[in-house]
């Protein structure tokens, strides 16, 4: 793998703190409103009209759904499921299969532009050197590889012995790349590994389907906290992640959101809303 300064040149960076939101109060702020807002930034970044972006965002119990996995046969029982559960449900924009959030859950974004020059692959690499520094003083045993019976499996699963505790997917808009990652931070793991199983059982059953969906196994997913035997928070981990923003830049930038983005964000708010209307049913 590469080394973020060769893959990251850019030495100036917005930082937006997006885990106790007041910026969309008018709207209810739920998953869709944040990948409405990636989008919205990521359209001012391919423009040049913002700097590189680093977001942090966080909702409560909520399971967000692929593409793919609008497409499962029985997804009504499913979702039928997850809502009797207490999660709200979700389809993102972005690449990738069903992940759970809530409180002990944190997301961040990292927003580039030029990505014609950078390979889809080298934005996921730029994103596990962040988060293997984010934690550098707590191990040096973060490995990124597919860990089968995960959610969301890929090749870019960061794991600590063989457990996954988070799952990176890459959204590109015009000039711009959104690579959105989730950190299990703490809680139950196991019981969010638990409920994405019981939805892929009850929304294929054993129907034959073209696309290959997981068959998770909750005892390989776990928590930082777990992992690591130290009771990390999320307002730790929010730290962290400034910390190590200032290690990798030169300059870190708080700007409001611009008309123009705010525009954007209405119009790509509507489109998840018309992506998500079957489930919102």
């Amino acid at each position: 793998m590469k080394n973020w300064e060769e893959i990251i040149r850019h030495k100036t960076f917005r930082y937006i703190d997006h885990t106790n939101i007041a910026e969309f109060q008018n709207k209810n702020y739920t998953a869709m409103t944040s990948f409405a807002i990636d989008d919205a930034i990521a359209t001012a970044v391919s423009k040049k009209q913002s700097p590189p972006a680093f977001r942090l965002w966080s909702h409560p119990e909520t399971i967000v759904l692929g593409i793919p996995d609008a497409r499962l046969p029985y997804i009504d029982e499913g979702i039928s499921y997850l809502k009797q559960a207490g999660y709200e449900v979700v389809v993102r924009n972005s690449g990738g299969l069903a992940v759970a959030l809530d409180q002990d859950v944190m997301n961040l974004s990292l927003i580039i532009p030029d990505v014609q020059h950078i390979s889809i692959h080298e934005c996921y690499e730029a994103m596990v050197r962040f988060v293997e520094y984010m934690f550098h003083d707590l191990t040096s045993d973060i490995e990124a590889y597919e860990i089968v019976g995960s959610y969301c499996p890929g090749d870019y699963d960061l794991s600590i012995g063989g457990k996954k505790f988070a799952g990176i997917s890459q959204r590109r808009i015009k000039d711009a790349a959104a690579i959105q990652i989730y950190l299990d931070v703490s809680g139950n793991s196991y019981e969010r590994a638990s409920h994405i199983r019981k939805f892929y059982q009850l929304s294929k059953k054993n129907e034959e389907t073209k696309f290959v969906y997981p068959e998770v196994t909750p005892e390989v997913m776990g928590s930082l906290s777990q992992l690591l035997g130290v009771p990390l928070t999320a307002r730790n981990v929010i730290q962290r992640v400034y910390s190590t923003l200032e290690r990798f830049s030169e300059e870190i930038v708080i700007t409001d959101f611009s008309a123009e983005e705010k525009e954007t964000f209405e119009k790509r708010y509507k489109q998840m809303l018309k992506r998500n209307e079957r489930i919102a049913e």
